[in-house]
């Protein structure tokens, strides 16, 4: 193990440490994946062997310079363990509210992408027109655009994802949740996807062609089937992490 991951290990424990490198690595993914707004999205993981504590990016860095070491750590109430490092005090509001109503949660991911924000600003959302949106539809949420900062708007995002782990932030962008990482991930890539084929369809000059309810329903059935499996996302994680590898400077470390 390089000296720079000895000294980031520091005081530190296993479980906090594998969560930076899976934080880190989610954050290049998410670069990758061209979900970034430059420095202006957010993405969490709760420490699972002290539920009370996440950690989030320094705020001002760019998603793929992001390393395991760089990520600050914080509680539910707001407190920073980390000795450096700040952050995005909306980033917080959000990422605080959802993980104190739900603590079956262990990762927040939130875009501004360009179809997620296109939806969020349209009164009707996503319509079950697609193979992407079935794979979320059941699951999706709106939630009214409300104070970034505010203690209010902490507490009524939580209610909202109590309702569903999918969520469309009105006027504002998207929102998906997991009770792991790799399940988080998975949720938020079909999700933008069902925004960017919808936004899509919404711009021909045709009525898009409909899918039989009862394929709807039995697809949902089998949708909620692959999300209640613990193994939900992790091979599309396994992917994910091969597509970064080599890319820049290691983020674990």
């Amino acid at each position: 193990m390089d000296t720079v991951v000895q000294q980031g290990r520091l005081n530190m424990t296993d479980a906090e440490w594998q969560a930076r490198c899976d934080l880190a690595a989610l954050y290049r993914i998410t670069d990758v994946y061209g979900w970034t707004d430059t420095i202006n999205t957010h993405m969490t993981v709760r420490i699972a062997d002290d539920p009370k504590c996440f950690l989030i990016n320094n705020y001002g860095d760019l998603f793929h310079e992001i390393t395991a070491s760089s990520l600050v750590k914080m509680d539910l109430d707001g407190k920073v363990y980390s000795d450096d490092g700040s952050f995005n005090a909306a980033g917080f509001t959000i990422h605080s509210g959802v993980y104190k109503a739900r603590p079956d949660v262990n990762c927040v991911m939130h875009t501004h992408t360009r179809a997620g924000t296109g939806i969020s600003v349209l009164k009707k959302g996503l319509r079950p027109i697609s193979q992407d949106a079935l794979a979320v539809l059941d699951e999706v949420v709106y939630h009214e655009y409300g104070m970034p900062t505010s203690d209010e708007e902490c507490e009524a995002l939580g209610i909202t994802c109590q309702k569903g782990s999918a969520v469309v932030l009105r006027n504002h962008g998207l929102l998906a949740v997991g009770a792991t990482v790799p399940a988080a991930l998975r949720r938020l890539y079909m999700l933008e996807r069902a925004c960017e084929v919808e936004i899509i369809a919404r711009g021909l000059d045709e009525e898009p062609a409909p899918i039989d309810d009862e394929v709807v329903r039995r697809y949902g059935e089998r949708a909620r089937q692959q999300r209640a499996s613990p193994d939900f996302g992790v091979s599309d994680w396994k992917a994910a992490l091969r597509l970064i590898e080599g890319k820049g400077t290691d983020w674990r470390q």
